[in-house]
């Protein structure tokens, strides 16, 4: 991570709301959240603006935004951030910046759903629509949305990282998962729009179930495999049946196959971030280790039936 010099604040925000967007200036502002890239400003009841702060790759996230979102978002059937305006880099702060619209509810770090068939048939329904294919000139992911043999190097590596720390109850189990995904046949449809990032803190709860879905910096074309692991990343458990029956089209086995490789490599990383959240290091978040082991449990106990 590598922290923006410029401290943000919310005189900031207002004054570079003053500069760029006079007419937004006079509503309170709050800070919302600091995430991975960005801090989340809340901009009155309806608003909010997020300015990159702690990775150099933020900035073109948030034009990756600002660009696409917009066209996606009205056949999206969860709330998701639609930006509003774009802010350019000037004196007062070098980096581009964005004002979306606020989704309310509550990360599922903090607030798991526990709706089990409400929250899988949401799930279902958002993934359903957002899984379309993407146009000439859709984004490419980050490492995410290709091959999974491409990633297995930073696999094992995650892999021996939390083996050694006593994280990981049965790290030959953990790594059978992902040499089966790795070995499955791989896509061969168009490439899908993903949103690429649906861990727990990413998308929103309220009342028991899903409500919203944030931070699309990493959307990309490419594989659904990487979305439909989040079945098995948020749900709680014994509603993965459910969101797969619900999920249209009916993915195949080889594609729950990759599925599950990409959700095995997502509990890891949030075992790991969590531990380091809970050992004080930077870039470690306590709240995302719970989650990720419970994830890794369903994971497991579905791969011994």
């Amino acid at each position: 991570m590598t922290h923006t010099r410029t401290e943000i604040t919310a005189e900031l925000v207002r004054d570079l709301l003053r500069d760029q967007h006079p007419d937004l200036a006079d509503h309170p502002v709050g800070l919302g959240a600091r995430g991975w890239d960005n801090q989340l400003w809340r901009l009155g009841e309806d608003l909010a603006v997020r300015l990159p702060w702690a990775t150099q790759s933020a900035d073109a996230l948030l034009r990756k935004e600002h660009t696409w979102l917009p066209t996606l978002a009205p056949h999206l059937p969860l709330r998701v951030p639609v930006p509003q305006r774009l802010g350019e880099p000037s004196e007062r702060f070098p980096r581009p910046w964005i004002v979306t619209t606020w989704v309310p509810g509550t990360p599922a770090d903090l607030a798991p759903a526990t709706r089990a068939a409400d929250a899988a048939d949401r799930l279902a329904a958002f993934l359903t629509a957002l899984h379309q294919p993407a146009p000439d000139g859709a984004p490419a992911g980050r490492n995410r949305g290709g091959p999974l043999a491409d990633a297995t190097e930073q696999f094992a590596e995650q892999l021996a990282s939390a083996t050694e720390l006593g994280l990981i109850p049965d790290p030959d189990a953990v790594r059978a998962i992902w040499d089966d995904a790795v070995a499955a046949s791989p896509w061969t449809g168009p490439p899908l729009w993903l949103h690429a990032d649906l861990h727990p803190a990413n998308v929103l709860t309220a009342d028991g179930t899903f409500c919203g879905v944030v931070d699309f910096g990493d959307l990309c074309a490419g594989d659904p495999a990487y979305d439909l692991a989040a079945a098995w990343i948020l749900l709680p458990a014994n509603a993965v049946d459910r969101f797969h029956a619900a999920y249209q089209p009916t993915p195949d086995a080889a594609t729950l196959r990759r599925a599950r490789g990409c959700a095995v490599a997502r509990a890891l990383a949030g075992i790991l971030i969590g531990d380091a959240g809970l050992r004080g290091r930077p870039g470690g978040k306590p709240t995302w280790g719970p989650p990720a082991h419970a994830a890794l449990h369903r994971l497991l106990a579905a791969a011994h039936r």
